[in-house]
């Protein structure tokens, strides 16, 4: 084949020849046995890639580049401004720290296809537990660190872990969270029962252990001998990752090694354009999708340079923090959510701290997580003059699905846009019935079976809720859950959750249109609209505003501008009259703003607060706005 040179050309012939362009994709990848049987379906009728091939993703992260010529390369740079610590791992240290742990696990009794539970903060030490899992074959399942005890028991009772991996403590802006007693209680609720706790005793906070059960990290990693790496199957799995579900259960995301390892690699290069050597950071927890695929696993892969960030963008100490980050280690490609750079802007509009810092070494600014305003992006863009790329993907997916293909073809930027669907990805728009809509028309995300590797293979032990939540509604198609259409030029424009698209009598509405529109007041610094039950019209949308620091105007008046802002551009139909403003809005710890939990506040409906809430007394700020304003039940009148 004649190597296409354009994005279009890559795409079509991966969406045309598959296995081919998988196959191509796969010896990027030390192989231990490299795979002939590149796609087939397994004995339940599901996708499998590379079924036949062996590997280790631990040995291809670390031993193999120790092996050929980056041992003294950085490969981890630990960044701490709440402890004031900056910790750095070549290959060669990364390795041994990492052998030396799985010694350990080993010496615990876990071995191939166990599982094993992380339950710790943004410290080195949660990468050598991921990286030590993988060198053993067993499955790893990291909890955000700080997550609930009953959250962190159902995760337990689920993976059913041989050895439970903690710390004494996490530490939230200037506040010790000790972690002890949450694994403990957790551990009374829980039915299940690991064997062992490995606890990493931190000097902020001690931990008191457990005689039996409990087991000093660092004194058995001083006595380990190191482990080796043991050959996987492609198709066995590499971890488990819970994200929530509709019935109150967390659903176990599983990854599998082959394919994980060959897709995540892929898109280093194709999408994020960076080369073995460069730098990456990514500033998101380990305990997410983001942190397992592009702070642990992709740089490694590729041979870059990963930086990981205890701390918050902001606080931590300053508004500065991430433009400190990139200029100290030459950073190259920085990732985050968009709503880190909304609480930045909002400390520093003018974005003088910037000027501070040379960022001249970033070849690019990635955002995800949640659909990025365009005033944040045009924001962006004027400080770092390299491209700023929204782009879409999935805990389900473990990569991008829709993004700029920097390492192919830059695309032009268009705002709002999480561009176009990444190479193995068949995107459509389909209606409630399940027929493909035309250009500009709104509908359902779906991808084309078979997914690429690297998604989702099935959830853990369930595969019958796999299909149930993913695969059933439209046949031959995976449901994404989020709304969206894509233009006549093929960018893809996602309006986020389907239940953030409101019906409003009859007419099926974008609230993320919405917070485009309301975000472009000079007086936002973020928002959050969401549709509430109304008895004339089914559903009406309601604003809620965080104002710019230092910017004073009454509610009334900002709300009378907003509603003739949004009358303006999408016209009467939206009914949107009211906008109600707050301090701050109610997230989870990685930032996503949980509108949902809003709307059932409005609509007077029971709701659990989250396990991942950032701050549960914010919810009360959401009360109180409303019923300032009488709005929502039971003081809903129109």
């Amino acid at each position: 084949m004649n190597l296409p040179l354009t994005y279009s050309d890559w795409h079509q012939y991966s969406l045309t020849h598959p296995e081919a362009f998988w196959a191509e994709q796969a010896r990027n990848i030390p192989w231990f046995t490299p795979p002939t049987q590149i796609l087939s379906t397994d004995e339940n009728g599901l996708t499998r890639w590379f079924a036949d091939g062996q590997l280790n993703t631990c040995y291809a992260a670390l031993d193999y580049h120790v092996e050929n010529g980056r041992a003294d390369q950085v490969a981890l740079i630990h960044d701490s401004p709440v402890t004031n610590t900056i910790r750095q791992f070549t290959y060669r240290e990364l390795r041994d720290e990492v052998a030396r742990l799985a010694g350990v696990l080993q010496k615990l009794g876990v071995t191939k296809g166990d599982t094993v539970v992380i339950y710790m903060p943004m410290i080195p030490e949660t990468a050598f537990a991921m990286l030590a899992c993988a060198r053993l074959g067993a499955i790893h399942s990291v909890v955000f660190g700080g997550f609930a005890p009953h959250e962190l028991a159902l995760r337990i009772d689920d993976a059913r872990p041989k050895v439970v991996l903690s710390a004494s403590c996490g530490i939230e802006f200037t506040t010790i969270i000790p972690y002890k007693p949450l694994l403990n209680d957790a551990l009374r609720q829980a039915s299940f029962q690991p064997e062992h706790c490995l606890i990493l005793q931190r000097p902020q906070c001690a931990a008191e252990l457990q005689i039996g059960r409990d087991h000093d990290w660092q004194l058995l990693v001083s006595r380990a001998q190191p482990a080796d790496c043991v050959p996987v199957n492609a198709t066995d799995p590499l971890y488990i990752l819970y994200t929530s579900g509709t019935t109150g259960k967390p659903k176990g995301i599983v990854r599998d090694n082959g394919g994980h390892a060959v897709a995540i690699k892929y898109s280093m290069q194709a999408v994020y354009n960076l080369q073995p050597g460069q730098v990456m950071f990514t500033a998101s927890d380990f305990g997410w999708a983001v942190g397992h695929s592009y702070s642990v696993y992709g740089p490694l892969l590729q041979g870059c340079t990963s930086v990981i960030l205890e701390g918050k963008p902001v606080r931590t100490p300053d508004a500065g923090t991430f433009w400190r980050v990139v200029q100290t280690y030459g950073v190259n490609v920085l990732f985050t959510a968009p709503t880190a750079f909304r609480a930045i802007k909002k400390e520093d509009p003018e974005a003088v701290l910037s000027r501070n810092y040379d960022l001249s070494s970033l070849q690019s600014v990635f955002v995800a997580g949640e659909r990025c305003d365009p005033p944040t992006l045009q924001w962006l863009q004027a400080i770092v003059h390299v491209p700023v790329i929204d782009h879409w993907w999935q805990t389900e997916s473990g990569w991008p699905m829709v993004a700029d293909p920097l390492g192919i073809e830059e695309l032009p930027v268009k705002p709002g846009s999480a561009t176009k669907p990444v190479c193995g990805y068949d995107l459509q728009i389909l209606d409630e019935d399940g027929y493909q809509l035309g250009p500009n028309e709104m509908g359902l995300v779906c991808l084309k079976l078979p997914l690429p590797p690297g998604c989702l293979p099935s959830l853990w032990q369930d595969d019958v809720r796999f299909r149930a939540s993913y695969l059933s509604r439209f046949p031959g198609y995976y449901l994404s859950g989020d709304g969206g259409y894509v233009d006549e030029d093929g960018y893809v424009f996602i309006m986020g959750r389907v239940d953030d698209v409101i019906n409003v009598a009859g007419h099926r509405l974008s609230t993320g249109e919405m917070e485009e529109i309301v975000s472009s007041h000079p007086a936002v610094a973020e928002c959050a609209v969401v549709g509430i039950a109304c008895p004339l019209r089914g559903q009406r949308p309601v604003g809620f505003i965080v104002l710019k620091d230092g910017f004073q105007i009454q509610e009334t008046t900002l709300e009378t501008e907003l509603v003739t802002l949004i009358r303006d551009q999408i016209g009467a139909v939206a009914c949107f009259r009211n906008a109600l403003t707050v301090k701050r809005l109610p997230k989870t710890r990685s930032g996503k703003i949980l509108r949902k939990i809003i709307r059932y506040i409005a609509d007077g409906e029971a709701y659990t607060t989250p396990a991942t809430i950032d701050d549960p007394l914010i919810l009360n700020e959401i009360k109180d706005a409303l019923l300032r304003r009488r709005i929502g039940q039971p003081f809903e009148i129109d």
